[in-house]
């Protein structure tokens, strides 16, 4: 018998990418194997992408939790990166904690995960220590990006900050022009690309031909909180074309 599972996504209200590139990924991934997703996502309030707008749209999450488990979803993806990296190290684990219990409250348990965990627990998965980071947010977002990712133990030996303050534009980037915006990174003394730091970003179509060009593993946020998502709902993480994380080597 054919299994079915609910995937929940807590979403910014201007966020077009990651129920795009997530189910994108999926019915990828149904092409080769016999379970079968649907997707179901609720919105927090969020445009220019600063840290005040960040903060207040975190404190939405715990509706939207509940809303989610409302529908009886089977996972629940936090889908947005910087908001969880902004609010202080470490707080994935206490949202992920808190939002989780919501469910359970709810009477409709459900594991959540956010794309911050998934990104830095899909480094240590691909023993990744030395890694380069494409970002899409101002340059103080993306150094508390990238402080965060440090303490979580890793080094960041580059990075680059694309500047987009509107959330809508974000969406809009050409993952086209992602090859040629590694290249002028020191990609070849790093372990792994993080290709976009940012759920958001538009990076899938990028993944292979990067891969391919640099011979380094190629990780996103969205790739990553897809691996995680499989990981919790006890699935074989493979999706082919996903890069390397889930190539099935993982």
């Amino acid at each position: 018998m054919t299994k079915h599972f609910r995937i929940g996504q807590i979403v910014p209200s201007s966020n077009t990418t990651m129920e795009t590139e997530i189910p994108a990924m999926l019915r990828l991934r149904e092409t080769i194997r016999p379970e079968r997703f649907t997707f179901h996502s609720s919105r927090m309030r969020m445009k220019k992408v600063v840290k005040e707008e960040l903060a207040a749209m975190d404190a939405e999450s715990d509706r939207c939790a509940l809303e989610l488990s409302d529908a009886r979803v089977d996972v629940l993806g936090y889908a947005c990166l910087v908001a969880i990296m902004a609010m202080g190290h470490g707080y994935h684990r206490v949202s992920q904690k808190r939002l989780t219990q919501k469910t359970v409250e709810n009477g409709a348990a459900a594991p959540v995960l956010t794309s911050a965990g998934a990104l830095v627990d899909a480094l240590r998965v691909i023993h990744a220590r030395r890694i380069v980071v494409v970002a899409p947010y101002m340059v103080p977002l993306t150094e508390l990006v990238v402080d965060y990712i440090r303490n979580e133990g890793f080094e960041v030996i580059a990075y680059r900050a694309l500047e987009i303050p509107d959330n809508l534009d974000v969406g809009r980037h050409d993952p086209n022009r992602l090859p040629d915006i590694v290249k002028t990174l020191p990609y070849q003394d790093a372990d792994a690309i993080v290709l976009s730091a940012c759920v958001q970003m538009p990076s899938l179509p990028a993944v292979s031909k990067v891969e391919a060009m640099t011979g380094k593993p190629v990780i996103t946020a969205a790739i990553a909180t897809t691996y995680a998502m499989l990981r919790e709902l006890d699935l074989e993480p493979i999706v082919p074309g996903a890069g390397a994380l889930l190539s099935g080597a993982y």
